[in-house]
């Protein structure tokens, strides 16, 4: 019965849960994937013309991230820019050193994901550039590095630049700001539930995070502040004892 119940548990996690997003956000980011896929798509055609490879398919990948999720920190300028452009080069450069096309597109995805963890431009869409620049690189006999300057450079920076735009005419703060000094601790007196928190991500935009995991890091955080009080407060009566001997 037990082993049941478990297999039962594990299935329902493939069944897919409510996302918490206003409709206001939805329409908002179904219309600027669009539109930002338009603009940059036609200005690509323009500076490339007919003759060249103007648009690449993983740039949609990179709209999803850019109008529906433009506070996350993958969504952010040189993490679109950085990392679709690191992701090329490190395609390029391991097409011309491996010719075996399995090797080669895992070799390239791998080290593309650590390059783009160590610049701090970690963008998942990058992963897709890789393959791209791989397969394609073996079907064309790619020569040189133009490929990760035109189109893959020319699309994220007309992409970015179009989100942007969007973004911050429809309200959004986009590059998202970073705090110049870390915030006050907040003091809380009521408990969190998650129908709390389920309104609260409802009148923001959408956060890439389940209800659940969000209330469970702040119980984490709750518990490690009390541990951190607790410590603070041993200090301070070892060190009155040691004064008062």
């Amino acid at each position: 019965m037990t082993i049941s119940i478990k297999i039962i548990s594990f299935l329902k996690r493939f069944w897919p849960r409510p996302v918490a997003v206003a409709p206001r956000q939805v329409l908002v980011s179904s219309i600027g994937a669009g539109v930002g896929l338009l603009l940059a798509s036609l200005f690509s055609h323009w500076a490339l013309g007919e003759v060249n490879l103007w648009f690449i398919a993983p740039m949609g990948a990179s709209a999803v991230l850019l109008f529906a999720a433009p506070n996350s920190p993958l969504a952010q300028p040189w993490s679109v820019i950085g990392g679709n452009f690191i992701s090329a080069l490190t395609g390029l450069t391991v097409v011309h050193a491996v010719q075996q096309p399995a090797l080669a597109v895992a070799l390239a995805a791998g080290l593309s994901v650590a390059l783009m963890f160590k610049l701090r431009c970690l963008h998942p869409p990058g992963g897709a550039i890789a393959l791209t620049t791989v397969l394609s690189g073996h079907a064309a006999g790619m020569s040189g590095y133009h490929f990760a300057f035109a189109p893959v450079l020319l699309n994220s920076v007309s992409l970015t630049f179009v989100a942007i735009l969007f973004n911050n005419l429809c309200g959004r703060r986009y590059p998202h700001p970073q705090a110049s000094a870390p915030p006050a601790p907040v003091h809380m007196e009521v408990a969190i539930s998650r129908q709390d928190l389920h309104e609260a991500l409802m009148k923001g935009e959408y956060l890439d995070i389940d209800e659940e995991d969000l209330q469970a890091v702040l119980q984490q955080a709750e518990e490690i502040a009390l541990a951190r009080q607790a410590g603070k407060s041993f200090a301070r009566q070892a060190l009155a004892a040691g004064k008062g001997r």
